[in-house]
């Protein structure tokens, strides 16, 4: 590393705004990628030292760093930051806040009131309550500021003062200062013998961590093939040697079955990282990382950004799920990225799952990714059999609710093995990916039909909360039963899984059943409880959104039925079928996983559409090679490179008039095109109006620079914003 002396003006690469560095002064000696406190706009920041300073500005008019820290990021970070900015074309600076991400990173955490919880039993548990329960038992029921409290249970600040009030939350003292956290340390129980395709699997990655180097290793196991226990051998054996390991994850697989299995496996439980921790955890984690003093963390994809000391693995696990897709802070993609980042820092990647992304494959293909498969289901479980119920000739039978007649949505067949299933004492599952009751509310005489005001989208009736929401914005409404424009009646039209649960109890009333969906299950604590209540038995039919497609182990359940599996075979996105497979697949995989062979029954009305003849089948990889076909045609990724560039603006006017600006100084170019501009298929939302260009070029076609160069050209209003994203997967 360089080191610069006490007086040198350096570039310091300033987090939370868009910069490439700012010249500064330092106040000590410090190497490439000391952090330092800066001042920007007389607002304090981190920042790194970049390199040398060339603003060329006076020497009066350079300003002096006003810390230097004891803590640097490595060369291998600081090129990684600068090839993750020229791919996704997030300015350096916003990818250093990725970071950065620690308001009081190198500062004592501020001096607040804590709260505790009263776990009264008297109390009455209401929504909210509720909410900021589970919030205390997600940190361990440590005490919590009142901006925790607020930001981990989503409650407004009114809710927690009414709670303190009346003594639900007991004022118990001032954040304490917290010192740097101990060691954390693992040592492998022994407890876990692998099978064979697994010990082979396990030895594969093992030589590539004692080699070193950088290597992508696909663990491509069906449902319930132990995947779980072959990285876990892999993260020991590079902890083993004294590196770090980031085992990366959805949220919503950081269930108590995972906690309770790495436990088991390495005598301790993890240390998480993911939304719902304090600031208090969040900065003890970040600077244990720092430090070398944590160095294996289970986590969400924003633990790729952790301050890493001498990473040597990393684990994707779930590597085709879409949450690993960040579309707030900056679009990028985090499998790609830890990718990335593996390959600066030379070390080995483990892609696990049952069904990856049609990216992955192709790198298996090519030869860039080695292929590790597991075949069989781990214990001698038996795979699911899955049929289709062709919907065109078993028609649904209406019920009554309230002596009204209804609309039914679950086939005879599919309500035969409900009752046989819950005959046997089993459990079902009955999956349908669309959230609430009803998804069109609408007037059938005038046509009026309930729309979000700030989104030009729909607004879905939810009948357990009785109102009406966006779930664009998260608007809600309340429902008006006639029409206002002409005083009708208004129907409800579609199908959500309350639709089903309502279904449910009138063909089986004596059934015990529970939903699941994101808007019900709002924390790790509720859905563990949801688990709780399957391995107890107290749920004979749990209905749910695809929270409860992938990681979820309950040997009681033997039915899974998906309500509607045409739903998203055919959207505009050219994805639309691999997605559907993988959604389908993960949920079948559900059933049987005990001693008890599963069923899955897929409620059509295209038995012989070739995705679910694939699953039907077993058979993947026949599927993936039809569609990958298609897309070589079409030079869609992976044979093909895709940047969309989504311009929103306040005021359509001032948008039109930019985004006609930009399509006028868009370059020719030679085996790439420029498409657009076009509405965004959501036009508008929050309020913000929307318009979609779409770069389109070969695999080997270099957009980003072409991108970077044709929107500097044209100067952009300050009331426009445009936000690039590279091989999109969201086309809203």
């Amino acid at each position: 590393m360089t080191m610069f002396a006490c007086g040198t003006v350096v570039k310091v690469l300033v987090s939370n705004i868009p910069n490439s560095g700012y010249d500064y002064r330092l106040t000590a000696p410090a190497d490439l990628g000391t952090f330092v406190s800066v001042r920007v706009m007389n607002r304090p920041c981190i920042g790194i030292v970049w390199g040398i300073g060339d603003s060329g500005l006076p020497e009066d008019k350079i300003k002096d760093v006003s810390a230097v820290h004891d803590a640097r990021l490595n060369i291998t970070d600081l090129q990684w930051i600068q090839k993750m900015s020229s791919w996704t074309l997030i300015p350096m600076g916003m990818v250093l806040r990725l970071i950065v991400n620690i308001p009081d990173a190198f500062s004592p955490p501020r001096m607040e009131p804590l709260y505790a919880f009263n776990f009264d039993a008297s109390i009455r548990m209401t929504q909210n309550r509720l909410a900021v329960s589970d919030a205390f038992a997600s940190n361990d029921n440590e005490p919590m500021t009142v901006s925790d409290i607020q930001n981990i249970a989503r409650v407004s600040a009114s809710v927690v003062r009414t709670m303190i009030q009346r003594g639900t939350l007991i004022p118990i003292g001032h954040q304490a200062k917290k010192t740097d956290t101990t060691t954390v340390a693992y040592h492998d129980s022994g407890n876990i013998t692998l099978n064979s395709e697994q010990q082979a699997a396990a030895d594969t990655i093992g030589a590539s961590i004692s080699n070193g180097g950088f290597s992508v290793h696909l663990l491509d196991g069906i449902t319930g093939s132990g995947k779980t226990q072959v990285y876990f051998d892999a993260a020991w054996r590079a902890y083993s040697r004294g590196g770090s390991v980031l085992l990366m994850m959805p949220e919503i697989a950081l269930t108590a079955q995972f906690m309770h299995r790495f436990a088991s496996r390495f005598g301790a439980a993890p240390v998480v990282w993911h939304s719902n921790l304090t600031a208090a955890r969040r900065r003890e984690i970040w600077r244990g990382v720092l430090k070398g003093k944590i160095k294996m963390v289970v986590g969400t994809r924003s633990a790729l950004f952790l301050p890493w000391q001498d990473l040597s693995l990393i684990v994707i696990d779930e590597e085709h799920d879409s949450s690993y897709k960040q579309e707030d802070m900056g679009n990028y993609h985090a499998r790609d990225m830890a990718i990335l980042r593996a390959n600066i820092a030379k070390i080995p990647v483990v892609l696990a799952s049952a069904t990856p992304a049609a990216e992955t494959l192709e790198n298996v293909n090519v030869g860039k990714y080695t292929q590790l498969r597991l075949t069989s289901r781990f214990g001698g479980a038996q795979l699911p059999d899955i049929t289709t119920i062709d919907m065109r000739e078993n028609r649904p039978s209406a019920y009554l609710v309230n002596d009204t007649e209804q609309t039914g949505f679950l086939s005879p067949p599919m309500c035969d093995a409900i009752n046989e299933t819950l005959a046997a004492g089993r459990q079902i599952l009955l999956f349908i990916n669309r959230r609430g009751f009803a998804p069109i509310v609408q007037c059938k005489k005038c046509g009026w039909t309930a729309t979000c005001p700030d989104c030009s989208v729909g607004m879905t009736y939810h009948k357990r909360v009785g109102k009406l929401l966006c779930h664009m914005c998260g608007r809600t409404a309340p429902l008006n039963k006639q029409c206002p424009d002409c005083g009708t009646d208004v129907s409800m039209r579609g199908v959500g899984l309350e639709k089903i649960q309502e279904e449910i109890s009138v063909r089986f009333p004596n059934a015990k059943t529970a939903l699941v969906s994101s808007d019900i299950i709002t924390s790790r604590q509720s859905l563990e409880r949801l688990v709780e209540k399957m391995e107890s038995g107290e749920i004979d039919i749990v209905i749910g959104t695809q929270i409860l497609a992938k990681g979820h182990h309950f040997p009681n359940l033997i039915l899974v039925g998906v309500v509607d599996a045409d739903m998203g075979l055919f959207g505009t996105d050219f994805r639309a079928a691999e997605h559907t497979f993988q959604q389908l697949f993960q949920v079948s995989g559900r059933a049987g996983r005990g001693e008890h062979r599963g069923r899955v029954l897929l409620q059509t009305y295209q038995p012989d559409h070739p995705v679910l003849t694939a699953i039907c089948a077993g058979d993947r990889d026949r599927f993936m090679t039809s569609d990958m076909a298609g897309r070589r045609l079409a030079q869609m990724p992976p044979y093909g490179q895709l940047i969309a560039m989504i311009v929103e603006g306040e005021k359509e006017s001032v948008l039109q008039r930019f985004c006609a600006d930009l399509a006028a100084a868009a370059p020719n170019l030679n085996g790439a095109k420029i498409m657009g501009p076009i509405a965004a298929q959501v036009y508008q939302i929050r309020s913000w109006y929307r318009m979609r260009f779409l770069v389109a070029g070969g695999p080997t076609a270099a957009l980003q620079p072409v991108v970077s160069h044709w929107l500097a050209k044209v100067r952009q209003p300050a009331n426009v914003r445009v936000k690039i994203d590279v091989n999109p997967i969201n086309f809203m």
